[in-house]
């Protein structure tokens, strides 16, 4: 579990974070959801260490990070995966060596224990003949998967994810869903996802917060989104006529 309380982050005058305070579940598919400017990059920023911030606190499974020593925190980054917007492989490197990378940078292992754990997660995302291609022989889909195999090949105990279905068309981005979904619940990971995407909201959104102008402006599951009556949150998710539909249909059938 991640705790936040009372989270500012400024950059000169201008403010980001205006004292969000939620928490992020184990082995549940956590959302950040809100509009460009909203604060939700800054926020995913902070929660993986990359942002210092003015005011309140991060802690990581009740360790406070701001009170951790230099070689604590280096032990809660390495229980950190990460599966960026672009998936971010290296080029150069066959799609095993770039899930080999963080085995690596983090652990002591043996060659031929590195070996078997690579296998086993590219096995895991179902791409178990896929080692020696490079990056520019898989299409986006792949890649992705093989982004979700790097990030988990450490075992994390968290997993945060940067806009994953990003460039993927609808049924490339339902499969990355249900991949990352049942990895967290399979490995009880805690797991972060920032997105834009309403079909991966309503798909797997276990707990979501959505930000506005850098305040926590609603909580809740996809299934409470249904029933809010805040406005913000409403404009925002039902912006397209198809989501106004279900919305309709869904409270039609419970009267």
């Amino acid at each position: 579990m991640i705790e936040v309380k009372n989270l500012h982050k400024s950059f000169g005058d201008a403010h980001i974070l205006k004292g969000v305070t939620t928490t992020f579940e184990k082995g549940k598919t956590n959302l950040i959801i809100g509009q460009s400017g909203s604060g939700k990059t800054v926020f995913l920023k902070c929660l993986l260490g990359l942002f210092d911030y003015e005011e309140g606190s991060i802690a990581y499974d009740g360790k406070v990070f701001s009170q951790l020593s230099e070689d604590q925190k280096r032990e809660i980054r390495a229980d950190i995966g990460m599966v960026f917007q672009g998936s971010a492989l290296f080029d150069s490197m066959t799609i095993a060596e770039n899930v080999m990378f963080p085995l690596k940078m983090f652990t002591k292992q043996s060659k031929s224990e590195m070996e078997d754990r690579v296998n086993f997660v590219l096995n895991r995302v179902n791409l178990g003949d896929a080692h020696n291609k490079k990056p520019s022989e898989a299409s986006g889909g792949m890649q992705k998967r093989v982004a979700i195999a790097r990030a988990i090949v450490n075992k994390p105990k968290y997993l945060f994810c940067d806009e994953p279905n990003s460039g993927l068309d609808p049924k490339t981005a339902i499969v990355i869903d249900d991949l990352i979904k049942e990895i967290t619940e399979e490995y009880q990971i805690t797991t972060v996802i920032n997105s834009h995407d309403m079909n991966s909201v309503m798909q797997i959104g276990e707990k979501i917060i959505f930000l506005k102008n850098g305040y926590k402006e609603w909580e809740g599951s996809r299934y409470d989104i249904f029933k809010t009556d805040n406005e913000a949150v409403t404009d925002f998710v039902y912006s397209s006529e198809l989501f106004k539909k279900v919305r309709q249909m869904y409270l039609e059938e419970r009267g």
